[in-house]
């Protein structure tokens, strides 16, 4: 169902929580907030100042996402890192998917505190890839994969159709991001799904291996498919965020 913003129900920009600890949450590709609104919804009880961000050209038609870009999606992090840096002490982020790619091109040019990506992609070793600009000439969408969550009956509410001139955009911003890793300083916690059928598994070896920080942590969860924070292994994500932030966010 579609509001009459024309945003997807649920995929609503969230704010709220209190306190002089900031923490931004970064959504994934076609995704919505509304894979992560049960995760900001948590760590704002925790007494967090939580902002949760609707990325441009997501969470209303496929159609919107053709007329922007990986920069576009940066420019709307970035934007809202500065004003939650604004009014807090430091700002920490947590982030999904491309959300990953999001947070550590954010990290590696702001003071971001602390990292905690889950199932992160910066890149893929799937050959199909290779011809995406050529085939993004002559068609411009593919079926989606999308609801990747083992719990049944659960969905993220992500596009039903994938803009291939997004997904070419996206393969951009993991060049950009893999280019800019060893900038990335902070203390950064890994959760990755041992099965995902989104992401595989070089992009968080990737990043072990190029991250400028000496604080790298990676905790694989055994029940949960792509959208772990709606899965099975939800209650672990958030408790060891919260765990991961309280002792390394001053």
């Amino acid at each position: 169902m579609t509001t009459t913003s024309g945003i997807l129900d649920g995929a609503e920009p969230f704010s709220g929580g209190s306190g002089r600890q900031g923490v931004l949450l970064v959504h994934g590709f076609t995704g919505s907030p509304r894979s992560l609104r049960p995760w900001a919804e948590d760590l704002a009880a925790r007494g967090y100042r939580v902002e949760l961000p609707l990325l441009p050209g997501h969470g209303t038609r496929w159609e919107d996402m053709e007329g922007t870009d990986w920069t576009d999606w940066y420019g709307a992090v970035e934007a809202a890192f500065d004003a939650l840096a604004a009014e807090t002490d430091s700002v920490a982020v947590c982030a999904l998917s491309m959300g990953g790619s999001l947070a550590l091109e954010l990290a590696a040019h702001r003071p971001v505190s602390a990292l905690v990506l889950v199932n992160p992609s910066v890149g893929t070793k799937d050959p199909r890839f290779l011809v995406l600009p050529v085939l993004a000439r002559v068609l411009r969408s593919i079926p989606a994969i999308g609801d990747d969550i083992a719990m049944p009956g659960v969905e993220e509410g992500a596009y039903a159709r994938t803009p291939l001139k997004g997904v070419v955009s996206l393969t951009r911003l993991w060049r950009t991001v893999r280019g800019h890793l060893a900038q990335v300083t902070a203390p950064t916690l890994i959760f990755r799904s041992r099965t995902d059928h989104v992401v595989d598994p070089s992009s968080a070896a990737l990043i072990i291996r190029d991250l400028g920080s000496h604080e790298v942590q990676e905790v694989m969860l055994e029940k949960s498919y792509h959208v772990a924070t709606l899965d099975y292994d939800a209650p672990v994500i958030f408790a060891g965020c919260a765990e991961f932030l309280a002792s390394r966010v001053r």
